[in-house]
């Protein structure tokens, strides 16, 4: 056990496990204090509440509304993206995937109109040039 684990926080996962709904309003409520509520520092509730998110895959409004309480505490679009990494394991590539969109967004970086800027490679709609290729895409005897 840690030494610095007291009794309230005992007896609060003791109240947990029972079901004791006055303590859950009070977890729940960030605004209500009581001894034995614990809360994390703004920064790292954010970024927690966001990892949930992913794991539920929940909706973009979610996510907006968890980016905006992660970047009001600080939050940059890195540590953003250190929440997908610290989930991906548990939650799988294709969840991390089709969260990554969602929270960008909610930070203000569309990816999908960026990646709409990116032209792949000899999609440009000229022919593709090869060693000794001319601007015409014909290789000419050099």
């Amino acid at each position: 056990m840690s030494g610095s684990t007291g009794p309230s926080t005992r007896a609060a996962f003791r109240r947990l496990t029972l079901g004791d709904t006055a303590l859950i309003a009070a977890m729940a409520d960030p605004g209500v204090r009581e001894p034995s509520v614990h809360h994390l520092d703004p920064w790292t509730e954010a970024l927690v509440r966001i990892g949930v998110l992913v794991a539920l895959d929940a909706p973009p409004s979610s996510f907006r509304s968890a980016v905006d309480a992660a970047q009001m505490a600080g939050a940059q679009l890195d540590d953003l993206l250190a929440v997908l990494t610290a989930v991906a394991g548990p939650v799988g590539s294709a969840r991390v995937i089709s969260t990554a969109p969602r929270i960008a967004l909610a930070a203000g970086y569309d990816v999908e109109a960026a990646l709409e800027q990116i032209e792949p490679p000899g999609d440009d709609g000229d022919p593709p040039a090869g060693p000794g290729a001319g601007a015409d895409g014909v290789t000419h005897p050099g």
